[in-house]
């Protein structure tokens, strides 16, 4: 039963993290995107500082240790199949979730939180261009990523099942 529990948990948190980093892609860019750059600049980086909190650590930091805790329980259980399709969730949001995220993203939103929003209309827009259009890119292939982590997920659920 322990292994169901923990393979639920696996399915909803890599669940929450790709649809959270896919809100990204078709709304929240696209919505920076066609306003005017400075407001962009200052919402970004207020979303950047509000973004560490309670409610979203959890299934940030935490996908990758249900599912690491998921292949141990799965491989304690003798569920081998079902343990390599959660090994192999668990690396790929490992890589794209944490190792991404601290080592691309994060210091692209930390340079634009050092930016002192320009009043010249021309100043923002070339500062925003620099900032968003490579940020995103970078989201696609990490939301693409924790896409393949979930899918990953729901097939280790699948191959996990008891067929008695």
């Amino acid at each position: 039963m322990m292994e169901k529990s923990f393979s639920f948990l696996s399915l909803m948190f890599s669940g929450a993290l790709f649809g959270f980093f896919y809100a990204w892609i078709c709304s929240t860019m696209w919505g920076l995107d066609a306003t005017d750059p400075r407001v962009a600049i200052q919402a970004m980086q207020a979303m950047n500082g509000s973004i560490r909190n309670a409610v979203f650590a959890p299934v940030f930091f935490g996908t990758v240790v249900v599912l690491g805790i998921t292949t141990a329980v799965q491989f304690a259980k003798g569920q081998r199949v079902a343990a390599g399709w959660f090994l192999a969730a668990t690396i790929t949001t490992l890589l794209f979730n944490n190792v991404m995220t601290f080592t691309i993203l994060v210091p692209m939103n930390e340079a634009l939180g050092l930016v002192v929003v320009p009043d010249s209309l021309d100043e923002a827009e070339a500062i925003w261009s620099a900032y968003s259009d490579p940020w995103k890119v970078r989201n696609y292939i990490r939301t693409a990523g924790c896409g393949l982590a979930l899918a990953l997920t729901a097939i280790g659920v699948l191959s996990g099942r008891s067929t008695a």
